[in-house]
């Protein structure tokens, strides 16, 4: 092995299989006993699952946990900017050096053997956070659940499942309550889950897989819940309530997942003091994140800037909600999708909120939609839509049309990384 860059190592693993999504263990499985099984030596993990809201929960239990004097590793994906950020230990990005000395072990026992890019860069993290102990592991599905990579793990501490909703069908299935099924695949029996607020068809399913496999369920509405009372946030747990600050993350959305965070700290027994923080604390780029500084920034003249990764109906009504909440300012939209979405049900969700769409593609993605045609969609819903050539002209023209006005980047975590690359 002479690469010395983790880029380069990632670049060849792609090579590996034909398929960069082609559910299974197995693969991980093989690779992970080749290696010494790292995942049976790892923290206790809180393993997370579920369509929207998993990533931002996860990092509001981080926060919390970090509040609590806890060491926490953490496993996310997609990443925005740079893979590292897929892998945290001991609260900090994966240094280069250590991702390329787990990605060439990795790689080097793998040998030629079929295995998928996100199968073996999770048995990569595995093998990394198998070295460095912490007191949890905080772990986010890819995809699905029952056969995703990280499901892999046979004991969890706590699991969580986030609402569900459709996306990904081809992979997942047709209908909410066969997804729900591949989310409920991650409970285990004896393991405590803690369930968001769910469409009737996907609670059915759960309670049915976790009947079957003998999983606890802590369920929003019956073992918590959570509302906004006069400027505070009131989460009940296990008939206890308590009153704590609003959550720092933006959107309606994020109370709930904020519930969903609270009640698996308070199941773990982490103080009020470090509750707090965890709503205060946590950070989750590109969620309705407001961009302060940066080319960008300065294209917007005096309009505000902002940016959201959801790329799913769900997504987009939590999108128009959060929008729909700050009131004052006229919205405007800059929307980039890729063409495995739903581009129909996200724009249908965001027309209620906005009048104004720029349709752009996602710079160096050769599944993006094209601009025209975003913006001949968001015609059809009633948009005034037109294209523009990239991110920075279209924040420009809208500013130009809608001088004041609020202007969020949204359609495509791919699109939000860009973004945040681009614009420092």
């Amino acid at each position: 092995m002479t690469a010395t860059h983790s880029s380069a190592i990632l670049d060849r693993l792609k090579s590996l299989y034909p398929k960069s999504i082609d559910l299974t263990l197995n693969r991980p499985l093989r690779l992970l006993k080749q290696l010494g099984n790292p995942d049976q030596q790892l923290p206790p993990v809180i393993h997370f699952a579920g369509t929207n809201g998993k990533g931002s929960t996860l990092a509001m239990v981080r926060a919390g946990l970090e509040a609590e004097g806890k060491i926490v590793h953490a496993y996310i994906s997609p990443h925005l900017t740079k893979f590292h950020e897929r892998i945290r230990l001991s609260g900090q990005l994966i240094a280069e050096s250590e991702l390329v000395k787990v990605l060439q072990e990795s790689e080097e026992i793998n040998g030629q053997q079929p295995i998928s890019l996100f199968e073996i860069t999770t048995c990569a993290a595995m093998l990394a956070f198998s070295r460095i102990p912490a007191d949890f592991l905080l772990l986010e599905v890819g995809l699905g659940g029952r056969l995703d990579a990280t499901n892999v793990i046979t004991h969890p501490h706590l699991t969580s499942i986030s609402p569900i909703s459709p996306d990904h069908q081809e992979f997942l299935g047709n209908d909410v309550a066969a997804i729900a099924r591949e989310k409920a695949g991650i409970l285990k029996s004896g393991v405590p889950c803690v369930v968001s607020r769910q469409p009737r068809a996907a609670m059915q399913v759960i309670r049915d897989v976790a009947r079957d496999v003998g999983a606890p369920l802590l369920v929003r509405g019956e073992e918590w819940d959570v509302d906004i009372h006069e400027g505070v946030l009131s989460h009940r747990f296990n008939g206890e309530a308590i009153d704590l600050p609003l959550p720092a993350l933006v959107g309606p959305h994020q109370i709930g997942n904020a519930g969903a965070a609270l009640a698996l700290l308070r199941h773990i027994g982490v103080r009020s003091t470090s509750l707090s923080s965890a709503l205060t604390d946590a950070d989750w780029p590109a969620r309705m994140q407001r961009l302060k500084s940066g080319p960008l920034v300065a294209a917007a003249a005096d309009s505000e800037l902002w940016l959201d990764g959801g790329h799913n109906k769900a997504a987009g009504q939590a999108a128009a909600q959060a929008l729909q909440e700050m009131k004052g300012n006229k919205n405007g939209i800059v929307c980039g999708m890729l063409n495995s979405k739903g581009i129909g049900g996200y724009l249908s969700a965001m027309r209620s909120v906005a009048e104004r769409l720029y349709g752009i593609a996602i710079p160096g993605e050769a599944a993006s939609l094209s601009a025209p045609y975003v913006a001949e969609t968001a015609q059809g819903l009633g948009f005034k839509a037109e294209t523009a050539e990239t991110a920075e002209q279209a924040v420009s023209r809208c500013a130009t049309e809608m001088p004041g006005s609020r202007i969020l980047i949204c359609g495509s975590l791919y699109l939000a990384g860009n973004i945040l690359r681009e614009n420092g």
